[in-house]
């Protein structure tokens, strides 16, 4: 896929070396997800504790001091920041132009970067902050968290955009939940499922499986009809991800907070990407989301990560990805029943929708704790609940 050739060798560097630097991580695994020996990776982790980002570059290293700088070239790198990130506030510059110096990467020391409210206020003097209804400037949601990365991954397309050549481009972004780690951000020509399920086996080969995703009603994951009393409409591309052992969770219709990591990463992505800068074609939004990842990743400080950035935090999956999808299969002397054409299956002599996404697969039925009531199943997830008395199909 574009989005994964674009990324040079040093952004692969950077990613790499910050998960490497996690604990009790399998570093033959992690080698063999992004390609190279041993050997090698163990090099760049070493560099990378030795002297940071900067030791992995093939340029030569930074000077071995710096002098001390006035007020105004101070300034000057405030606003040199900002403009190199434009949706950046004052902590997340303050926090980024520390490190720089820390690292000896700009001519300043530590202790000469000004609080974030003189930054702030040096932004507001340039005319360089957001107006004040702007939603940038808006209150976050109360953020809840998985305990580990990739209990649960975000999937969603937001914010499609017509290129310079009168193309759309529909952007896809899949963010780790404990982590908020950027797994992808895709500039895709359409929403269709081949094009969605290729990203996501690159990314799976990777980064491993994820015990769940969480994604909102429309397609290609959901098949965007609304739901009924008895559940959400499924689609091949989520039957796919249910073979791989992969709970598909939706979120409530008309409710974005359920989704509330994947939509303050869109609108991240939108401040500090997408509202700056037109894109030519599909290559170029490919190389330029693919920078803008790496940076959010290994650079950008999140305030949710004590202005760590996420790659700090994140490690890939134990669980690798399958190059051939197992069986489905149930427990010996469980009831089944197979799916028709039309998506339904038939028990105690009625029939009950349970969807065409899952034509032609064999279903678990298990009697729930309520009375002429039944969980069905498909792999691992249930999938429906059906009341015998409260047959509507």
């Amino acid at each position: 896929m574009p989005w994964k050739t674009e990324e040079t060798k040093m952004e692969l560097k950077a990613e790499f070396v910050q998960m490497a630097d996690q604990p009790q991580t399998n570093m033959s695994k992690l080698c063999r997800r992004f390609g190279i020996s041993c050997p090698t990776g163990y090099k760049w982790l070493r560099r990378y504790q030795q002297d940071g980002l900067e030791g992995l570059s093939e340029r030569s290293r930074r000077p071995d001091n710096n002098q001390n700088k006035t007020p105004d070239h101070i300034e000057e790198l405030v606003v040199e920041a900002r403009r190199r990130d434009p949706g950046w506030g004052g902590r997340k510059l303050r926090c980024h132009l520390c490190n720089q110096a820390r690292a000896g990467t700009i001519e300043a020391a530590p202790e000469q970067i000004p609080a974030a409210s003189t930054i702030t206020s040096i932004l507001d003097r340039h005319d360089m902050l957001a107006e004040p209804s702007d939603p940038s400037r808006r209150g976050s949601w109360q953020r809840f968290e998985r305990g580990a990365p990739n209990e649960l991954w975000q999937l969603d397309f937001k914010g499609e955009f017509r290129l310079a050549n009168q193309q759309y481009c529909y952007p896809l972004t899949l963010v780790d939940d404990h982590s908020r780690f950027s797994l992808a951000v895709a500039g895709c020509p359409n929403q269709q499922r081949s094009t969605v399920q290729e990203l996501l086996i690159t990314v799976f080969r990777r980064y491993g499986l994820p015990w769940a995703m969480l994604c909102d009603n429309g397609p290609p994951w959901g098949a965007g009809l609304g739901w009924r009393d008895w559940g959400p409409f499924y689609t091949g591309l989520a039957v796919w991800l249910m073979r791989l052992g992969i709970d598909v969770i939706y979120s409530r219709p008309n409710h974005p907070q359920g989704k509330g990591k994947n939509e303050r990463f869109n609108r991240t992505r939108g401040d500090e990407l997408l509202a700056h800068r037109q894109f030519a074609d599909h290559s170029e939004a490919h190389a330029r989301m693919a920078d803008w990842r790496t940076r959010y990743n290994t650079v950008r400080p999140h305030q949710h990560l004590d202005m760590n950035p996420p790659a700090t935090r994140y490690e890939s999956s134990d669980r690798a990805f399958p190059e051939h999808l197992p069986p489905v299969a149930y427990a010996s002397g469980a009831t089944t029943r197979k799916v028709t054409t039309n998506g339904r299956i038939r028990f105690r002599g009625q029939r009950f929708t349970v969807g065409k996404a899952f034509s032609g697969h064999r279903l678990a039925l298990r009697a729930s704790s309520e009375s002429h009531t039944y969980d069905v199943y498909f792999c691992n997830q249930q999938i429906r609940t059906i009341n015998l008395n409260k047959n509507a199909n």
